[in-house]
Formats: structure tokens, C-alpha cells, sequence
């Protein structure tokens, strides 16, 4: 998908608060993931951060968190105009839900190769059962994004050497 310079530094701009949210994530104990909902006009709507551990919850995504809290605040389920940034690729989980949702726009950071079901490993959001075509948009700040996740993984396996 293409987009004109305007757009990508608006993209840069979302992404870096949504680093920002997996690094908070990453400090406390989490997976590092962040995400970010923003609006059409381009106000924020929701941000979150993995919260597996925290809430004792497998289905706390920082996507999940984040389309629940911008479908709370909107009063609709249906986020068409809506652009989602996510750091990580999205799992299969996630991507159902950002399908389900009807997210307008999904921007992500960094290829999943163990989990990715956008583009990497499956292909969700263009497969035969999705009732929704999502225009997507990879590697937005992707050698950060790999950095933060590669680092927080590094320093997990040392700690339990």
C-alpha cells in the first residue's frame, strides 16, 4: 500500500507512542507490544499495552485492550474510519478481531515470523472466511520495534540462565 510522505511521518509519529506503551509493557514483565486506535481526524481513541500476565487474562492483547476501549468510547463496534498501530504483527486472535472490527487501517511495526496471521505466517485479513478486506501497512519503524522485542527476550533468557 502506498501513502505520501505527510502520511508516513504521521505513522512514525503513532508508532513511537505505541513503542512507547510496549516498552512500559516490557517493564512489567510483559510481552513488549503497544497499541494505538486513532479517529479519523486523527485524535486519539485508545492505547494499550500486553497485559497478559498482569490481568491473568490469555486474550489481553494490547490489540484487544485497544479495540475494546476505542469501541467503548465511539459506542459502536464498527471502527471502519479507525487506524490501528501496533508494534508486532498481529497474532491470529488479534488479526480475527481487527477483522470483526472492521478497522479501517492497520499499521504495524515489525513481521511476526512465529505467530504472524497478517502476512507472515497466515494471511487473515485476505482469506476466503474474512467478511472484511483490511488495508494494511508493515514496517513502520521496524528496526526499532525488532530492537525493543529482541532486547526484552535477550535480557528474559539471561535472567533465567
Amino acid at each position: 500500500m502506498s501513502y505520501t510522505y505527510s502520511e508516513y511521518l504521521i505513522h512514525r509519529q503513532w508508532m513511537y507512542h505505541a513503542l512507547q506503551l510496549a516498552q512500559i509493557a516490557g517493564e512489567t514483565g510483559e510481552v513488549p507490544v503497544g497499541a494505538v486506535i486513532i479517529d479519523p481526524s486523527g485524535n486519539l481513541l485508545a492505547e494499550c499495552e500486553n497485559r497478559k500476565e498482569r490481568d491473568q487474562n490469555p486474550t489481553a492483547h494490547a490489540e484487544i485492550l485497544a479495540l475494546k476501549a476505542a469501541a467503548n468510547k465511539l459506542q459502536t463496534w464498527r471502527l471502519n474510519q479507525c487506524t490501528l498501530y501496533v508494534t508486532l504483527e498481529p497474532c491470529p486472535m488479534c488479526a480475527g478481531a481487527i477483522v470483526q472490527a472492521r478497522v479501517g487501517l492497520l499499521v504495524y511495526g515489525v513481521d511476526d515470523p512465529k505467530t504472524g496471521a497478517i502476512r507472515t505466517v497466515v494471511n487473515i485479513p485476505d482469506s476466503a472466511a474474512s467478511n472484511h478486506r483490511l488495508r494494511v501497512i508493515g514496517g513502520i519503524l521496524e528496526t526499532a520495534c525488532r530492537q525493543q522485542l529482541q532486547m526484552w527476550f535477550a535480557n528474559r533468557r539471561h535472567r533465567t540462565e
